[in-house]
């Protein structure tokens, strides 16, 4: 394959031909006809997944653990789907997405996105303009723009969506909002969150060009992004710490670890955000690849009878410092949080860890009776949320994740400009208050890809 080459390296549509047509395509029923009233609740979607290996697998595997038709799968890394086409021997398999969205779309009722972050919103923007409910991995995309533009047009629509932040389903999340939201914890003003991320390299140079493997279609896989080499150390899986393609280790967990007490606490997005620390110690990685470890300050803006929360981020080699008080045999977590209230100090693993009370009048702590819905599970959310037309039901859609992954990029905005940046948010107006930064705000896709 020339790697200069712009064109689609698979047979049949262009991406001018596919991503030009799919306003033609919004004419398709949103609800199909055998799934409204008149249908057994029992009738189960059909899904098409864009993206079937990796973590692609595991969602793949949610929706049919849910019941539902596993339809088509479509992923550029033959090898990397074999797994799940063996598992799946009904579904028709496509290399291309756009070809499968155009030869299936009249027989599918959604589509499931578990591609890398750089090709989430093209994809499930190209989705949601055929009428297609979706479920989109985290972070939902790679901008905030994106964020805002796929948010925008699927609540247009109607649609349900759902982010793949699973832990937003787990119990130990609503025993969070529980315990903060019932004032158990006392004034919540500081929270620390940390992910021991990234387990892949960062602070690093893009490595030298490798021949592109049979089995893998590039030119799709790069799809928006500007065409640059293939190399393994990249894809299929370290492409997370690339500037590119990913949005690094906050981007990876924050979704599963800032997710809680954003939702307990109603922060929203923060005003500000500081950068401590980005730490890099190889010359030209600020041009290809994120920072090794980080610690960067949010200051989210009091709401209601909340005072003001800053919240900090630890990742790498930085942790949450201990809590005086503290067990002995406890640590802060290394994937997780540490909310500190005037009346106690709780802590929690990720994905909606269970919490647990960790200062020394921890034996005085009562914990709030439960009075949060508890959830079905996160695929089912999804497939309830479709089946009965409303959206609400899947408990991280748009509405949600949107918002969230837009904490989440400023965040990385700032890691990318170094330490001591700060940015000051004016969410009305996107801007940072910061040239430079303001220019990773919004999406600039090659030739031939749009929204």
């Amino acid at each position: 394959m020339n790697l200069n080459d712009k064109s689609n390296g698979n047979q049949g549509v262009s991406r001018r031909r596919f991503l030009g047509g799919t306003a033609a395509a919004a004419s398709l029923n949103i609800i199909p006809s055998r799934l409204l009233g008149q249908d057994a609740p029992s009738n189960k979607l059909n899904i098409a997944f864009i993206g079937a290996g990796g973590r692609g697998a595991a969602n793949v595997n949610g929706c049919a653990s849910a019941g539902q038709i596993v339809h088509a799968l479509a992923d550029v890394d033959e090898n990397r789907v074999s797994s799940t086409r063996q598992k799946f021997p009904d579904a028709k398999f496509y290399k291309d997405w756009r070809e499968m969205l155009e030869a299936e779309g009249d027989k599918i009722d959604a589509v499931g996105i578990s591609t890398p972050d750089h090709t989430h919103a093209v994809a499930a923007m190209a989705a949601i303009k055929m009428g297609k409910h979706v479920y989109v991995e985290k972070p939902l995309t790679l901008t905030i723009s994106e964020a805002r533009a796929l948010h925008a047009e699927a609540n247009k629509r109607g649609l349900c969506t759902q982010m793949g932040n699973t832990g937003h389903a787990a119990e130990g999340a609503r025993l969070t909002n529980e315990w903060v939201q019932s004032g158990a914890l006392g004034e919540i003003k500081t929270v620390h969150c940390r992910t021991n991320r990234p387990v892949w390299p960062q602070d690093l140079v893009r490595p030298a060009a490798e021949p592109v493997p049979a089995h893998m279609d590039w030119d799709l896989w790069i799809g928006p992004a500007a065409m640059k080499p293939y190399n393994g150390q990249i894809a299929p899986f370290k492409w997370r710490g690339y500037l590119d393609y990913g949005t690094g280790a906050l981007g990876d967990m924050g979704a599963h670890i800032i997710d809680h007490p954003t939702w307990a606490l109603g922060l929203g997005v923060p005003e500000k955000v500081v950068v401590e620390k980005a730490d890099r110690d190889t010359p030209g990685a600020e041009k290809d690849t994120h920072p090794q470890s980080c610690i960067i300050h949010m200051y989210f803006a009091a709401k209601g009878e909340r005072g003001p929360v800053h919240l900090t981020w630890y990742d790498g080699k930085y942790k949450i410092p201990r809590v005086d008080g503290m067990p002995e045999d406890k640590n802060t977590p290394d994937n997780g949080c540490v909310y500190h209230g005037s009346e106690h100090v709780m802590m929690h693993g990720s994905h909606g860890g269970a919490p647990q009370i960790i200062d020394a009048n921890a034996a005085k702590f009562q914990a709030p009776p439960k009075t949060m819905e508890r959830s079905p599970g996160h695929y089912k959310e999804w497939v309830d949320a479709i089946k009965s037309s409303d959206p609400s039901k899947a408990k991280s859609n748009f509405d949600v994740a949107a918002p969230l992954t837009e904490t989440l990029l400023l965040g990385v905005i700032g890691s990318i400009l170094g330490p001591g940046t700060e940015l000051t948010w004016d969410a009305e107006k996107m801007t940072t208050g910061n040239a430079e930064a303001d220019k990773w705000v919004s999406h600039n896709y090659r030739d031939g890809w749009s929204l």
